[in-house]
Order: C-alpha cells, then structure tokens, then sequence
C-alpha cells in the first residue's frame, strides 16, 4: 500500500464533519469522512464527477 496525499474539502470548516479527497496512482479517487477515517470510498475519476454533477443538480434529494 502506498501513502495518500490526503485534501480536505474547502466546503468543510473547522473541527468535525469534514470530507477528504486524495488521488490515487492509479488514476482513482479516494474520499473520506473525518467521522470515519478508516472508511475510504474508491470511485473513478469520471464516476466521482457524474456523482458530483447529479448532486449539485439535485438528482440525489430523494435520498436524504
């Protein structure tokens, strides 16, 4: 296993509740929440895209 370069979100402030982003070497994305730091999420780099477009355009409203 290789160390991640790990991002925080500039929508997340300061103290709990943070989302982490970090890239992988190869080509997939890593997220993360500060709740859950042993949790990671692998998604490609064009699914995380779509995933953030939809949620933007409010496509995933239904679910919370």
């Amino acid at each position: 296993m290789f160390p991640l370069d790990w991002q925080k979100s500039s929508h997340s402030g300061e103290g709990a509740n943070c989302l982490y982003v970090a890239a992988v070497p190869d080509g997939t994305v890593r997220i993360k929440e500060s709740d859950e730091p042993g949790i990671t999420i692998g998604a490609s780099r064009d699914a995380l895209r779509a995933l953030i477009c939809a949620v933007k355009a409010g496509e995933c409203d239904d679910l919370i």
